[in-house]
């Protein structure tokens, strides 16, 4: 029998005024919008899961959200212990993709195992190799987050993963979605209600998949703002986003989702960041 996992959406950060460019492509002429920062818990007698984990306030990372003008935050930490969670508490963390948002509190979690694509570790170690020319690649990356997955690999605490790959643990699944970054994943966990997905940043928005405006059967997909993969594999990876929830995009999970979760309860604030209950 698969588990059946209850799952929560923690804001912890956000941009008030975001360029609406860096979440379409092509968008230069609409105003900017709050863009904001979350990641995903899931719990069931297996254990505590997390889909990405955040950022501290701290190294690296305290410097990219003055780079990218971050002007509110609360420690991802702390917003686990408003649901009860305490950083040890964390069995397992499974991360989209290596970007400072969505990788940077992993040592916070010492316990936890790590599950991450193969192709995006080391594409990531090649691009930070490259000489300084080539520094637009990295921009969004704390190298030490890096490190700390090294790290665990040496306490037996990383698994890299090949693609995709069904019940890594029971009840959640995996699919490679490259486009955003080299190794992107997407994490699917079945709940009491139905499987949802982790979008990590496999769409922003989603205006990327439904275009502008335009009826289903004649709408376009719209590509990320940013990214260092193709556009021709994001747009492949939109479909198999889709494909993954069976086309019902309220079974999407937007980490940067604009609209603030509408389809979900929402359970609690902490400074004006939201806890959204989805199954």
């Amino acid at each position: 029998m698969n588990t059946a996992w209850e799952i929560h959406v923690l804001e912890y950060a956000r941009i008030a005024s975001y360029p609406a460019a860096g979440v379409v492509y092509g968008m230069f002429e609409e105003k900017p919008s709050l863009f904001p920062f979350s990641f995903v818990v899931a719990r069931s007698d297996a254990g505590i899961v997390l889909c990405d984990c955040g950022f501290m306030n701290e190294g690296r990372s305290a410097e990219l959200i003055r780079k990218f003008g971050v002007d509110s935050w609360v420690s991802p930490v702390a917003l686990l212990g408003e649901i009860g969670i305490s950083r040890n508490d964390v069995t397992a963390v499974f991360i989209s993709h290596a970007h400072y948002d969505h990788m940077g509190s992993i040592a916070q979690f010492p316990g936890a195992h790590i599950y991450l694509q193969k192709q995006e570790l080391l594409s990531w170690i090649e691009a930070l190799a490259l000489p300084p020319r080539y520094g637009f690649l990295t921009e969004a990356i704390d190298p030490a987050s890096i490190v700390s997955a090294i790290a665990s690999s040496v306490e037996h605490r990383l698994t890299l993963l090949e693609g995709d790959a069904d019940d890594v643990l029971p009840g959640i699944h995996v699919r490679l979605v490259p486009g955003h970054t080299m190794g992107h994943q997407i994490i699917l966990l079945d709940s009491a209600v139905g499987r949802y997905a982790v979008s990590g940043d496999c769409i922003y928005s989603m205006r990327n998949l439904t275009g502008e405006g335009c009826d289903h059967q004649h709408r376009r997909y719209m590509p990320l703002g940013n990214g260092v993969g193709s556009v021709w594999d994001q747009l492949k990876s939109f479909d198999r986003l889709e494909a993954a929830v069976a086309g019902d995009l309220d079974r999407i999970i937007i980490l940067h989702d604009q609209r603030r979760w509408p389809n979900f309860e929402k359970i609690k604030e902490v400074d004006g960041h939201g806890i959204y209950r989805v199954a």
